[in-house]
Formats: C-alpha cells, sequence, structure tokens
C-alpha cells in the first residue's frame, strides 16, 4: 500500500503509477508498504542536514526501512520525501512539466529504497538506466536524469 501524506494537490493515480512501475522493474511485490511525503525546501533542507550533514534544500530524500507488517506480512521498504517547490523549480529549468518531474522524483526515490545507489560510478550507471527504462514504461522517455 502506498500512503501520501501532502499539502499539496497532486495526482495518487500518477504516484502510484510511477511506484509500481519502479517495483515492476525491480521485481518486488506490488504489496510492498511505503510512504511518500510531498512538502516543501524547509523540510528537506533540515532532514538533508540532520541526516547528510548538507545544509541545503533538495528534491528527494530516501529512508530505507525493513519492517513487516504484523498484520498483513507485507514489507515496509520506507519513506521518501519530495519538495514539491524543489521539483517545479527543476521541471521548469528542465523544460517538462511537474506531473514528470515529480514522477521522476518518485522512481528515483523507490530505487533507493530498493538499495540503489549512484554515489559510486558503476552503482550510478546501474542506477541511471533503471530510471531511464522505468520512465520510457512510463511514457517518459524522454525526461533526461539530471545532475545539479
Amino acid at each position: 500500500m502506498i500512503h501520501i501524506e501532502s499539502t499539496f494537490t497532486y495526482s495518487k493515480d500518477l504516484i502510484e503509477r510511477a511506484v509500481n512501475a519502479a517495483l515492476a522493474h525491480e521485481s518486488q511485490s506490488p504489496d510492498s508498504d511505503l510512504t511518500i511525503v510531498l512538502t516543501d525546501d524547509l523540510q528537506l533542507r533540515k532532514l538533508n542536514r540532520d541526516y547528510l550533514g548538507i545544509d541545503a534544500p533538495t528534491d528527494v530524500l530516501s529512508f530505507p526501512a525493513s519492517e513487516s507488517d504484523p498484520q498483513t506480512g507485507a514489507p515496509y521498504i520506507g519513506d521518501i520525501l519530495i519538495s514539491m517547490p524543489y521539483a517545479a523549480r527543476s521541471a521548469d529549468k528542465a523544460g517538462h512539466g511537474l506531473e514528470a518531474e515529480v514522477q521522476l522524483l518518485v522512481v528515483h526515490g523507490v530505487l533507493h529504497l530498493l538499495d540503489h545507489d549512484h554515489a559510486e560510478a558503476d552503482g550510478k550507471a546501474r542506477m541511471w538506466k533503471a530510471q531511464a527504462e522505468i520512465l520510457e514504461s512510463l511514457g517518459l522517455g524522454d525526461i533526461k536524469i539530471r545532475e545539479e
């Protein structure tokens, strides 16, 4: 189950579609539980500072978990937080819509929850390849993964 917390108006269907595409690509159970929080720069800046030592806002942070729901047994894979103002600025800069940017960030976040990482060159190549394939499956093949 996908839990979405937000004070921003956004399409739950698009978020669920992006999550499910990433889970399917990575051969993960569609019954996996996770939480997605659509929030602001202030919250992402605080978390980025507290957990990564970077005192600046960012677009997306992922917090993996390896728990399971005691009632259903479904795996809880973690939390993804997305700064909607940051995403809007990134979408404008890249020349595509906010909906596409949020789907990119959801896919990116899910891949992090599933142990992908882009700190090293080989991990980055694998993660970028997976992202591109998932985005293609969502009809967003023209979206390019950027680094700021």
